[in-house]
């Protein structure tokens, strides 16, 4: 939710170019998109509304950050750069976060999104 309240709050024109930049196909369409499906999706999956369903599009939008943004910065998603006075200097963030994402996501979409959810409520509601 948070990465797509940034996008929403500042705009599709700044994220726009970023996509255009990296070659992510149909940029302006894309930054309308991603940051809806960040942030109804990230509600969605805290609400447990939906879930199968709403992980899709977001495994979808992590896998294309992923190949098109982090896999050029390896693995770690804590890349120590070099040393300044003031501590450590931190590079670009590898796709390793992303592979944790998916992972959970996926872990949602096999075990369901729980007791307390909008998903077990409506199945509930049915029998």
């Amino acid at each position: 939710m948070a990465h797509g309240f940034v996008k929403l709050s500042r705009g599709p024109a700044g994220f726009e170019k970023l996509l255009a930049q990296t070659g992510v196909p149909l940029p302006h369409l894309t930054s309308w998109v991603v940051p809806f499906v960040e942030f109804f999706g990230g509600l969605a999956i805290i609400a447990g509304a939906f879930t199968f369903l709403v992980a899709i599009p977001l495994i979808c939008t992590i896998l294309v950050a992923m190949l098109t943004i982090q896999l050029k910065f390896g693995f770690s998603s804590v890349n120590t750069i070099g040393l300044t006075p003031n501590g450590p200097k931190f590079g670009p963030p590898g796709y390793e976060i992303n592979l944790l994402y998916i992972a959970g996501l996926v872990s949602l979409m096999l075990s369901g999104a729980g007791k307390f959810s909008i998903d077990n409520w409506l199945i509930n509601r049915k029998r």
